[in-house]
């Protein structure tokens, strides 16, 4: 191997590699093994995710709901499968060759849709936020917990990305020594890039394709952005907060919305740990992955590393950067003490260390492994440390968690996105906007008592 090789010699190597390996993986359909499912919701997100559906062979469309029949028929178009298509979502529940429904309505209907599906015997995926008001907590917590055999999983797909199962493990391991604090952010700049989800089209509050700038259907920047978010803090200092505070106004999107347009977070965990989210609608900038990426990522930041991360879309893959921390200083006599004793603050400045890859499972090296895989393997790790390359994961973690769905539907097992992380999260999202709405600390243990019989509503 040429020990400096040029870009050229890389993307030949690269074409070589994918030759290789490129004839022996294949896809086999199993039609007697699919599982039939129906998709209820069918706008923007709802045919976004039968996109990446349609190419995962473990399940079968059978059905598409929405209430809208453009919406409908476009789905149809989208999933390949000539489902049948329906208004109502309660014809298509009370389908017996359906085993299965994804949900992707507005926020304000997830618990009723929900329901419904639960109560028809379906196993069922919900896009996050799983439920939008305190007492739907206490009532789907009891529903899942009433009908063990079905499935219950939440639309979280951190939670099924390579890389932050990488890193999550090595906060688990101690590698980042001991994980403090988390920083996460959603900026956007709506100034002078809004998308069609967040623009206030003709009607106002009465067209429905407003829902998310109303606080009547929305949980706004919270409940859309931040989930994701918070749910990885969470994840990754194992735990859920005692508390939250933050501020959030209205001051630049001046359209009739109610929701917030900037919203500022801080989450106290056990242990003193601390997540800061914040989100605004002025600037897109991410001063995090060597401002490569826009918009979005965490920092996870312990005593001996940090790690910079993202989850990326189909375009961007998902990607991490690791960041040791520098060596610890040596310990000095107490008259080299004195002559670095300065008046004043004292600054120390340290050289900035190089960052890691993280390598994911397609990299580690095993016994099992023949020559060729090896010689791959040690192909990548070296342009890895090089900066020629990346890490990438194989598949965006949508389709990741779309195919682990439709498995625990076949083998019955726990998501990895579970209704109780889908619900603390929801708790979360709801706390968000009622700290910043009251201008107090709001306690996470105060979901015990709201939207009980006879508690005062939030």
């Amino acid at each position: 191997m040429n020990s400096n090789p040029s870009r050229r010699d890389v993307v030949k190597m690269a074409g070589a590699a994918s030759a290789a390996v490129g004839p022996f993986i294949q896809k086999v359909r199993a039609a007697n093994d699919q599982v039939q499912y129906g998709f209820i919701g069918t706008g923007s997100r709802g045919t976004y995710l039968l996109g990446h559906l349609a190419k995962i062979d473990s399940g079968r469309c059978v059905a598409v709901c929405d209430l809208d029949p453009a919406h409908a028929d476009k789905a149809a178009g989208v999933i390949g499968t000539n489902p049948q298509k329906f208004k109502d979502h309660r014809e298509l529940l009370a389908a017996k060759n359906i085993d299965a429904v994804l949900i992707a309505v507005p926020l304000y209907e997830h618990f009723r849709v929900t329901k419904d599906a639960l109560e028809a015997g379906k196993h069922v995926f919900c896009e996050k936020s799983l439920v939008f008001k305190p007492e739907e907590v206490h009532a789907l917590r009891a529903l899942v917990t009433a009908r063990p055999k079905q499935v219950m999983q939440v639309g979280l797909q951190r939670r099924y990305s390579k890389f932050y199962q990488a890193v999550n493990d090595m906060v688990t391991k101690g590698v980042l020594g001991d994980v403090k604090h988390v920083y996460a952010q959603w900026h956007r700049n709506d100034v002078f890039r809004r998308t069609s989800s967040w623009t206030m089209k003709p009607g106002g509050r009465t067209n429905p394709g407003n829902w998310r700038l109303f606080r009547e259907f929305s949980g706004g920047p919270a409940a859309e952005l931040a989930s994701h978010q918070i749910d990885i803090a969470d994840w990754m200092l194992g735990s859920t907060p005692d508390f939250v505070v933050g501020v959030g106004d209205t001051s630049t999107i001046h359209d009739g919305r109610d929701i917030f347009d900037n919203l500022e977070l801080i989450f106290k965990y056990p242990g003193g740990r601390k997540t800061i989210w914040s989100g605004v609608c002025t600037s897109s900038h991410l001063p995090l992955l060597n401002c490569t990426r826009t918009e979005m990522g965490e920092l996870i930041m312990g005593t001996e590393g940090s790690v910079h991360i993202t989850v990326g879309d189909d375009t961007h893959p998902a990607t991490a950067m690791w960041f040791p921390e520098p060596p610890k200083p040596q310990t000095s006599t107490s008259t080299e003490k004195e002559k670095e004793h300065k008046a004043g603050a004292t600054m120390v400045s340290v050289a900035a260390g190089k960052s890691l890859p993280i390598l994911l499972s397609k990299d580690e090296i095993t016994s099992n492994d023949g020559f060729v895989n090896k010689e791959l393997k040690f192909a990548r790790r070296w342009l890895y440390n090089k900066g020629v390359m990346v890490p990438e994961e194989d598949k965006n973690p949508v389709d990741n968690e779309l195919e682990g769905f439709l498995q625990c539907c076949r083998d019955g097992k726990r998501p990895l996105a579970d209704v109780e992380v889908g619900l603390h999260d929801s708790i979360a999202v709801m706390f968000s906007n009622m700290c910043a709405d009251q201008e107090r600390r709001v306690n996470f243990n105060e979901i015990d008592k709201l939207g009980l019989a006879g508690a005062k509503k939030a």
